[in-house]
């Protein structure tokens, strides 16, 4: 590895104490991940637009900032990217569609005005599926974005140009959203970590559709990610569903461990089937949290498969998105979302009362399920990064057939990370989900850490004999 890529891979929290001790200059690492982009994005296509200009400007400016011992802010220098649904001035949002205009955006979504106002350096605008409506992250404008691992399988989506982004070292930090699945399922394909907080707990604007849409990062550690929630957490007048404001540092008891505390793992949530060599990783990486003094229960799923009044909030969401598109324009939409949009259409209200009268049951059990349990495991995907290209396997009707783990904890508003653990047969990530009760983002983060710091420890001994 050069010294530039490797200088684009150290963590945000590694950036900013060289910036500290002045061993590193924010311009030289904002041109060491340019670069990675320069070199990758044509093969994985991770980005919307680049702003290769805007960056190192305000790479030099940061510069300038740490020189004269005054950063703006905790992030002050680090390299970050946001996907394409979220506004950024001056860049273009275009959800992944042909049918939105590319006129630049005039405001800046919440969590990039709050990157922004500490500091970080905005590289671009990350790849998604159109509208972010399935697993997958291809569209008709832009095509297919691929696994860093392996670029003949999908990278996941939809924040799958994040994942690509974070695996790669095209910046430290990167801001994903999660309808269904679509942070975590990029992170576990792609073998990074993705932290998908409680609803509401990152602010939205426009808001999170039928309140699905959860908002969090995609980074390559752990610390990373309780920097930039502590960050992209602050408070927006603009989200009106928003949680209240709670000043909090995650990292803050982040190596606390998880010694007494009572663990749930369920392989089989709502009937889910992994693949047994994705069973064997995850089995050990619950281990793992059980060696460090968690006492670890095997239990039944807690909730029954929520997926068919999911599937009408789903389809939902999609519709509302549909109907404000011209007729003229509909022609380029992907028909598979076109297909779940007009099943929305068709929907009655009484499906969708119904649908918010089983979510709030469903609610309320994992809420007492968390009375018992600090916290719920599952295998975050069954599978490993399935072929680029396809939204489904053969055999399989729809994408959230091949992502049963996921969908449930957007349905019950639950903090939800990926992490990785291990790889399967052939060589591609797993990863174990962790799942705390909601507003439990920090002991979500603090498990996270204890598997992250076991799983290292364990590599660098392995490593040392080899």
């Amino acid at each position: 590895m050069s010294a530039d890529a490797a200088l684009s891979l150290l963590s945000a929290s590694e950036l900013l104490r060289a910036y500290r001790a002045r061993t590193l200059s924010p311009v030289e690492v904002a041109r060491a991940c340019l670069d990675v982009v320069e070199a990758r994005n044509a093969q994985l296509n991770a980005f919307l637009f680049v702003d290769h200009e805007g960056a190192m400007r305000a790479a030099r400016e940061s510069e300038s900032r740490w020189w004269a011992g005054s950063p703006r802010g905790a992030l002050d220098g680090v390299p970050a990217t946001v996907k394409d649904l979220c506004n950024a001035i001056g860049m273009p949002t275009r959800s992944g569609s042909l049918t939105t205009s590319d006129a630049r955006a005039v405001d800046d979504a919440p969590a990039v005005a709050r990157l922004k106002e500490a500091g970080a350096i905005l590289l671009g605008k990350t790849a998604m599926c159109e509208f972010g409506w399935k697993g997958v992250t291809d569209s008709p404008l832009l095509g297919v974005s691929r696994n860093p691992h392996d670029p003949s399988r999908t990278c996941g989506g939809s924040s799958g140009g994040a994942a690509i982004a974070a695996a790669t070292g095209m910046g430290a930090l990167h801001v994903g959203s999660d309808g269904a699945g679509s942070i975590r399922i990029p992170a576990a394909f792609c073998g990074v970590y993705g932290f998908k907080a409680t609803f509401g707990r990152v602010p939205a604007y426009p808001p999170g559709r039928m309140a699905l849409g959860h908002y969090g990062p995609l980074t390559r550690t752990v610390e990373d990610a309780a920097l930039m929630m502590e960050v992209i957490s602050r408070p927006d007048v603009r989200d009106p569903l928003a949680l209240p404001p709670q000043p909090v540092d995650y990292r803050t008891g982040l190596d606390g461990g998880v010694k007494g505390w009572r663990i749930a793992y369920c392989a089989a949530l709502c009937g889910a089937k992994a693949d047994g060599d994705v069973l064997q990783a995850v089995n050990r990486a619950v281990s793992v949290l059980e060696a460090q003094g968690a006492h670890v229960d095997e239990v039944e799923s807690p909730i029954d498969d929520p997926r068919p009044l999911f599937d009408a909030m789903w389809a939902a969401s999609m519709a509302q998105i549909y109907r404000r598109i011209p007729q003229a324009a509909r022609a380029d939409l992907d028909p598979g979302f076109a297909k779940v949009a007009q099943a929305g259409l068709a929907l009655d209200a009484n499906t969708l009362l119904d649908a918010v009268a089983a979510r709030l049951r469903d609610g309320t059990t994992m809420g007492r399920f968390h009375e018992r349990y600090d916290l719920l495991l599952t295998p975050q995907m069954p599978t490993t990064a399935i072929a680029a290209g396809i939204d489904h396997p053969p055999g399989l009707s729809s994408w959230l057939d091949w992502s049963p783990y996921t969908y449930a904890f957007n349905w019950t508003q639950q903090p939800a990370a990926s992490i990785p653990c291990g790889t399967g047969r052939d060589g591609m990530p797993v990863a174990l989900q962790i799942v705390g009760a909601r507003f439990a983002e920090a002991r979500v983060l603090r498990a996270s850490r204890a598997f992250e710091t076991a799983r290292d420890r364990a590599d660098s001994y392995e490593r040392s004999f080899n």
